[in-house]
């Protein structure tokens, strides 16, 4: 992701032999160059504590990374590996994070919604097709995500304290609450954060302590999050619409697999959430997800596939049901 990675080497039976943790491996926030850097030092930290030579390569690495979902620069990032770390591993796939959370539940595809620092919703099709929403950064995208959450929650207050636009509950707790993470005073303080010194990492940090609030009951905090309930579920119907029959049948509705620290606030997103799925989306039914292990695993399946390897795969212990959507009555699990 664009925060910090993780990394498990599997052997053919499915057992992990090491783990390896590491910073954020976006190549469009890094750079191409410190990106290969960090993926070769996490997967040569998890060889030497798997008792592997250091020269010795992987049989495939299987990479699902924020930011991959472009052909020609996931080749680019390939080709560097290879030039620079001719050791690292005989085989290589490459995805986009979103495709290797899918590969963690489910070997016929179905939906991810990623809701961390930025967020993204893809789905896969039993036959390889995809469609996404989402995915586009900071900019021009992210809603659902801790940044956006922080983003509008600063963005009430400067709007209510300008007299620009009346916020729709009381600015106080989250505008202290905003003061208080930045360190600030003053709306003008808070500039070289945003521009000259901007880091989406940290002020998307504000997501949690907007949270903390929300379940304190502040009126302002706990509708931030049910807009974002309401952007996640409009990201999920709009892929759902392009879903293959199979899919969209299962027991249980279309599987939705819910990645990201965003997720942990069910309970903030669920009005917004379900209010948005009742009244605007044609869908029968949808079972969330959270996986039990790291979306790494998805990846290794990924790279295991990709070069033909076998690879034993159960695909039940990677994930639970937590929430489960039903048109006619909605009930939690």
């Amino acid at each position: 992701g664009a925060t910090h990675s993780n990394i498990v080497l599997m052997d053919s039976s499915g057992n992990i032999l090491a783990t390896s943790h590491g910073p954020g491996t976006n190549h469009h926030l890094t750079g191409m160059v410190e990106c290969q850097k960090r993926i070769a030092d996490m997967v040569n930290s998890a060889k030497l504590k798997a008792k592997m030579a250091y020269h010795q390569p992987l049989d495939s690495l299987g990479l699902s990374l924020s930011g991959c979902e472009q052909e020609a620069t996931n080749q680019e990032l390939l080709n560097g590996l290879k030039e620079n770390y001719p050791n690292l591993s005989k085989n290589y796939a490459v995805g986009s994070d979103t495709e290797g959370s899918i590969a963690t539940f489910s070997n016929c595809g179905g939906v991810v919604c990623i809701a961390g620092t930025g967020s993204n919703t893809l789905l896969i099709n039993p036959n390889s097709t995809k469609a996404q929403c989402g995915g586009w950064g900071n900019l021009l995208g992210d809603e659902g995500s801790a940044w956006k959450i922080a983003h509008r929650s600063i963005k009430y207050c400067f709007d209510d304290l300008d007299d620009f636009e009346k916020a729709p509950f009381p600015t106080t707790a989250v505008w202290n609450t905003v003061k208080e993470h930045f360190k600030i005073q003053t709306q003008a303080d808070i500039l070289d954060y945003f521009y000259a010194n901007f880091d989406k990492a940290f002020i998307a940090e504000v997501c949690k302590k907007v949270s903390e609030l929300a379940n304190k009951g502040d009126k302002l905090a706990q509708h931030v999050f049910e807009e974002a309930g309401m952007h996640l579920a409009k990201s999920i119907a709009s892929v759902v619409k392009k879903a293959e029959k199979e899919l969209v049948e299962k027991e249980g509705g279309i599987q939705v697999l819910c990645v990201g620290s965003v997720w942990l606030s069910w309970e903030l997103l669920k009005p917004g959430f379900v209010n948005w799925l009742n009244e605007n989306a044609n869908i029968r039914a949808i079972s969330l997800l959270r996986l039990t292990k790291s979306m790494a695993i998805g990846a290794a399946y990924m790279g295991a596939d990709k070069t033909g390897l076998e690879i034993t795969k159960d695909y039940s212990k990677n994930y639970t049901v937590f929430f489960r959507y039903d048109k006619k009555s909605t009930f939690a699990r």
